[in-house]
């Protein structure tokens, strides 16, 4: 077994696994260290709750040669309703105003990550470590040297790029000293899938409620994803409810537009707040997906926007491999990290700006924010740069965000 990589990534993850995918036949070598055996049913990334997949996400999996096998799992958005419960507000979208074939997919987190995993450790180029650890690891002026636990064993690796994608609370991160601007919301996301009464048509829903965020996304075998903010304090009480109770709750707070929801999946619930590095790269290191920035899932940003971290990254690494230069030099990810600058600010502030508006009980600020809604209803333009924003088409894009390979 070779133990020295032109990259090492930390975190298997959906948006490690990704660039590890996009990177594969590139001529790299590229090792990936995992913390969870992805047979567990703990493991974070690989559960069954909905992942919002934006447009731009199918042109990049595309691009990696992923989407025809996905595609049968998925369930596409071409409708997204936007409301205020109990309010006059409202705004809407559609995938036809924008020449689109849907403004966005919904997987489970099942299905993408058995398609973004499945096979990844049988690439000649690529070296799996699962269940493995990161121990320690040392950054010098030529290499990275790292030290990972894997079955009770030590094992070196060294690299001339680490990159870090190992989450919101990165232990790389931390062990940089790297610091981040963090904002706790005081709220946590409760996770659920539904059976509704009518099946679903390709509409996805965003409620506004006094409780916080609900988000229904359109599933398959027939279900809805549900993404339901509450108050921490809240939080106990919503989870110790029954299946008839936590429906009941539900069908309050969303109304009848799905007709009467028969039946709730498992639940789950995950605090929520927003993290971002205050520096995305070192000599030799790179911060993508989470470990760069955490967001709320009012918009459903988060693997969308780490996965364009990971084509970024990809496009970056692979061009400066073919030029000979050095993968790790700060120079190289400096590219990365200015490229990737507009993008995760934008998608920082408009949830972050979101979040704060809907969550404001003052009477003036709720007729402002209706007020706001109808506006962008009617006009066109305005949604058309709204939805590309969300739907990761806006800016430049790199080679996989137009549907093209990197091995070419």
């Amino acid at each position: 077994m070779n133990l020295d990589f032109d990259l090492v990534i930390v975190g298997g993850g959906m948006v490690g696994a990704s660039l590890a995918r996009a990177l594969s036949g590139c001529g790299l070598k590229i090792g990936v260290v995992e913390s969870w055996s992805l047979s567990s049913d703990r493991q974070p990334s690989y559960d069954d709750r909905a992942i919002a997949l934006a447009y731009g996400t199918r042109l990049i999996l595309e691009g990696m040669g992923l989407w025809q096998e996905l595609s049968a799992h998925v369930e596409p958005i071409r409708h997204i309703h936007v409301s205020d419960r109990g309010q006059f507000g409202f705004t809407r979208l559609d995938h036809q105003a924008l020449n689109v074939d849907a403004l966005g997919y919904v997987a489970t987190g099942q299905e993408l990550g058995q398609c973004l995993f499945h096979g990844l450790a049988a690439l000649p180029d690529v070296t799996l470590f699962c269940p493995a650890s990161l121990v320690e690891f040392e950054v010098s002026e030529q290499a990275v040297q790292l030290r990972i636990s894997q079955h009770d064993e030590a094992i070196a690796l060294s690299g001339r790029l680490l990159v870090a994608a190992d989450g919101s609370r990165s232990m790389v991160r931390e062990r940089l000293a790297i610091g981040v601007e963090e904002w706790r919301y005081g709220q946590a996301a409760v996770i659920s899938n539904l059976t509704p009464g009518i099946p679903p048509n390709g509409t996805a829903f965003e409620r506004f409620t006094e409780s916080g965020p609900m988000a229904m996304l359109p599933l398959n075998e027939g279900r809805y994803g549900l993404v339901w903010t509450v108050d921490e304090a809240q939080l106990p009480e919503v989870i110790a409810l029954n299946d008839s109770e936590f429906l009941a709750r539900i069908q309050q707070r969303f109304g009848y537009r799905l007709g009467r929801f028969q039946r709730a999946g498992r639940r789950s619930s995950y605090p929520l707040s927003l993290v971002r590095a205050k520096e995305h790269i070192r000599p030799r290191v790179a911060l993508i997906g989470n470990a760069a920035h955490a967001l709320h899932p009012i918009t459903g940003q988060g693997f969308n926007l780490g996965i364009r971290d990971a084509a970024v990254l990809a496009d970056v690494l692979v061009e400066a491999s073919r030029n000979g230069e050095d993968l790790g030099a700060l120079a190289i990810l400096k590219v990365y990290a200015d490229w990737r600058r507009r993008d995760q600010q934008a998608a920082s502030l408009v949830t972050d700006g979101l979040v704060r508006l809907f969550i404001n009980p003052l009477l003036p600020v709720r007729i402002a924010r209706d007020l706001g809604m109808l506006a962008l209803d009617l006009l066109p333009p305005a949604k058309r740069i709204l939805a590309r924003q969300f739907m990761g088409i806006n800016g430049r894009l790199p080679r996989l965000a137009r549907g093209l390979s990197l091995d070419r």
